[in-house]
């Protein structure tokens, strides 16, 4: 049987006859990190022998000081543990941007993995990033870079979208979010949803951070 682990924020699960395990994590306050996350999960999941699953960091912020932000009930995807991505092949981070960097929620989470750290569990293996941003100079560059730091000290190996997603990249007529380093978009007041073409860049991430991991790990005896 095949066994592969890919786990984005979200995490991919054994099929019975092949699997290649794949997490995709996330933390999403207003839902457009989320609505990304799960293209990203369908695009992993078009791989043959790979199924996705998502989950989520834990809140930091009380519910009281969320109200006042207007942020709605989160969603019942399972929230994940430091421990548990030891078990994945390969991952997919996806965050809001706080002042051009990740947000703290999701850097807590991070700050979580020493032991991880000090033993290395996930050095080698591949990790995407996706994200969003309240405008167009908010930090859509800058919050992939400065999160990378946090894949580095692990030994993870980046993976970038690169212009792999064709036309697509190179779209000028209408707003779209992303860049080589990840699939992206813009919340604006928080009104403004994924575009079609943002979510199809997300799917594509998905997809292609898969098959990449699935060719890392190779066959399993």
């Amino acid at each position: 049987m095949l066994s592969y682990h890919l786990k984005l924020l979200f995490s991919f699960r054994q099929f019975i006859q092949s699997a290649f395990i794949s997490c995709v994590r996330y933390y999403s306050m207003y839902g457009h990190v989320e609505k990304l996350a799960e293209e990203i999960k369908k695009g992993a999941a078009s791989v043959e022998g790979v199924e996705a699953k998502l989950w989520q960091v834990s809140e930091t912020l009380h519910e009281e000081v969320l109200g006042k932000m207007s942020a709605p009930p989160k969603s019942d995807v399972p929230i994940i543990t430091a421990s548990e991505l030891s078990e994945a092949d390969g991952f997919v981070f996806g965050f809001p941007t706080r002042f051009g960097m990740m947000s703290a929620q999701f850097k807590a989470f991070f700050d979580s993995t020493g032991g991880l750290w000090r033993t290395q569990q996930l050095a080698g293996k591949p990790a995407g990033i996706f994200y969003s941003t309240g405008s167009q100079g908010g930090g859509q560059e800058t919050t992939a870079l400065t999160a990378i730091t946090q894949l580095v000290h692990h030994g993870m190996i980046f993976v970038p979208i690169g212009y792999t997603f064709g036309a697509g990249m190179f779209e000028m007529e209408q707003v779209k979010g992303g860049s080589p380093y990840g699939a992206g978009t813009y919340a604006g007041d928080g009104s403004r949803q994924p575009s079609e073409l943002e979510l199809a860049q997300a799917f594509h991430q998905g997809k292609h951070i898969a098959t990449i991991t699935k060719k890392l790990k190779g066959p399993v005896a």
